[in-house]
C-alpha cells in the first residue's frame, strides 16, 4: 500500500509540474524579447570594390579624382549613413524600402543612403575606354525611346547640364518606359518622394567634386568625355 501510495503522489505531482511549467510555457518568449531565430537586422550600405584601378578611366576621369571621390567622398557616405542608421535606431530590413521611406527618416540618413548608393551604382556604369557603343537590347531600347543614340545623348546632356548645383542626371526604367531626368543632391529615383521615379538604368555624377580637379567649371566637357567610358553592358543588363 505504501508504495502504491508513493507511486501515486509522485504521478499527480508529475503531472502538475508539466501542466504549469511545461514545453509551451518554456517556449513562450519573455515579454518585449526579440526572437534571434526571426528578427532581421536592418540595413547596411557597403561600398563595392572599385571595379578598375584608379587610372583607369583616364583620359575621361583622372586617377587624382578618382581617389579622392572614391576614397574620401564615397567612403564618408557610406560611413555616415550606417553610424545614422544605428544611431536613430532605423530598422529598414533593405535598401530598396529605406528608399521607398525615405521622408520618414532625418535628412543625414537620406543624404548619406543617396551618397552610398548612388556611387556605388556610377561605378558600375563606368569601364575603362573603348569603341564600345549601345548594342543589342540597350540599342533597340534607345532607339525606341529616343529616336537615336545620338537624340539620346542629347536629351541626357541637357539634363545634365540643367541640372543647377549639384546632383545627378538619369536613364531610368518606368514600368518599361525610359525616360531621362535629375534629381538633386544625392536624391535618386527610387525615393519615395523623388519627383523623378523610375528603375536607375544609367547615371552621371554632376556635383563639382566629380569633374572640377580636371575641367574646373567646364561640366559640359566633362559630360562630352564621360560617354567615353560608359559601361553599355551594364546598361543592358540592368534593363532585364
Amino acid at each position: 500500500m505504501k508504495n502504491s501510495r508513493r507511486d501515486f503522489i509522485e504521478k499527480t505531482l508529475k503531472a502538475a509540474i508539466v501542466g504549469t511549467v511545461g514545453v509551451p510555457l518554456i517556449a513562450r518568449p519573455a515579454k518585449g524579447a526579440v526572437s534571434r531565430s526571426t528578427s532581421i537586422p536592418p540595413y547596411l550600405f557597403k561600398q563595392i570594390q572599385l571595379p578598375y584601378a584608379v587610372n583607369a578611366l583616364e583620359p575621361s576621369i583622372d586617377a587624382q579624382t578618382m581617389e579622392i571621390h572614391y576614397g574620401k567622398h564615397h567612403a564618408s557616405y557610406v560611413k555616415n549613413v550606417n553610424e545614422a542608421i544605428a544611431s536613430e535606431k532605423v530598422t529598414f530590413a533593405s535598401e530598396e524600402d529605406l528608399f521607398k521611406n525615405i521622408s520618414t527618416v532625418s535628412d543625414k540618413i537620406r543624404n548619406n543612403a543617396g551618397g552610398a548608393y548612388n556611387h556605388n551604382f556610377f561605378w558600375a556604369v563606368m569601364k575603362p575606354a573603348s569603341a564600345e557603343s549601345p548594342s543589342g537590347k540597350a540599342l533597340d531600347a534607345i532607339n525606341g525611346a529616343f529616336g537615336s543614340v545620338d537624340k539620346f545623348k542629347e536629351q541626357f546632356t541637357d539634363a545634365a547640364m540643367k541640372r543647377f548645383g549639384s546632383g545627378w542626371a538619369w536613364l531610368v526604367s518606368d514600368n518599361g518606359q525610359l525616360k531621362i531626368g535629375s534629381t538633386p543632391n544625392q536624391d535618386n529615383p527610387l525615393m519615395g518622394n523623388s519627383e523623378f521615379k523610375g528603375t536607375p538604368l544609367l547615371g552621371l555624377d554632376v556635383w563639382e567634386h566629380a569633374y572640377y580637379l580636371k575641367y574646373q567649371n567646364k561640366r559640359n566637357e566633362y559630360i562630352t568625355n564621360w560617354w567615353n567610358v560608359v559601361n553599355w553592358n551594364e546598361v543592358a543588363k540592368r534593363l532585364g
